[in-house]
């Protein structure tokens, strides 16, 4: 599969406009409202359809409310469920399939307000933003966002996030050992730019993944969101109703929204949100 430079180039502006936009939305109460979109194709420097697929993605994801006449205004909090206790973690199934990736970009740049806060460093620190194009026996699969402490990766390369297993890599050259994960997931949709790069179409349902990964002192070591093909997963709730049998070795593969490969130096993956996401036909 050939990459669309275009279509890139226009999802990355997106995710630019997006995490503004998310910096407005954090900084604000529900009900309270924010700039108009002419004021804020004014300050970011994008026109307006590149303001509005980023609007709408938030509309969908229930972030956003627009009010015919008045404006957009921050929605009401999400009630958010945990399925099963924390006292009773679990490891995720994995899934099967080649995965590889293919990087669309790799720059450093200040973390911000919103990425610095997830991260516990300054808005002026820098970080590694990466985008890259996640394909499974080939066929595209998913859009991973990573934003990774500069300074515990002086040295990433390209060919780190193209080949192998990036946590490995993290681990073996650059003595970062990843410890938990807290990561949630829910619905939306993709827009035209991830729709190309996907190769499904346009508002084609998906999973948004976000992650923030930690090591073993306890540092936040990455915050990630991926975008995966709603078509290719579906979500099951595991619920523990009586006494755990012993938990039964793993196999090799992928866990969704994690890329593959040893996470916690043979440790079973745990999360703090307990839904159990499985490859879907």
């Amino acid at each position: 599969m050939e990459i669309d430079t275009a279509a890139s180039g226009a999802m990355l502006k997106r995710e630019r406009v997006r995490e503004a936009i998310l910096e407005l939305i954090e900084a604000r109460r529900p009900g309270d409202a924010i700039p108009s979109e002419r004021v804020l194709c004014a300050e970011l420097g994008v026109s307006r359809p590149t303001l509005r697929a980023a609007v709408d993605e938030l509309v969908v994801a229930g972030l956003l409310v627009r009010e015919h006449g008045r404006g957009m205004f921050v929605a009401e909090e999400k009630i958010t469920q945990e399925l099963v206790s924390d006292r009773n973690a679990f490891s995720l199934p994995r899934a099967g399939g080649v995965w590889t990736s293919r990087l669309l970009e790799l720059r450093t740049l200040p973390a911000g307000a919103r990425v610095g806060r997830r991260l516990r460093i300054s808005p002026a620190a820098e970080i590694r933003y990466v985008a890259r194009l996640r394909l499974v026996d080939g066929a595209p699969m998913a859009i991973e966002h990573l934003h990774v402490r500069a300074d515990l990766v002086p040295g990433l390369t390209s060919e780190e996030l193209e080949q192998g297993d990036l946590y490995e890599h993290l681990r073996d050259r650059h003595g970062i050992q990843v410890s938990e994960a807290v990561q949630s997931i829910e619905p939306t949709v993709v827009t035209r730019a991830e729709a190309d790069l996907l190769d499904v179409p346009e508002f084609s349902p998906a999973l948004l993944f976000e992650r923030l990964t930690t090591d073993v002192h306890g540092r936040p070591v990455e915050y990630v969101h991926s975008l995966y093909r709603g078509d290719r997963y579906r979500i099951v709730s595991r619920l523990t109703l009586g006494p755990a049998a012993e938990p039964a070795g793993t196999t090799e593969g992928h866990h969704p929204g994690i890329p593959p490969g040893d996470f916690t130096g043979g440790d079973p993956v745990t999360f703090s949100t307990r839904g159990v996401v499985q490859h879907g036909m």
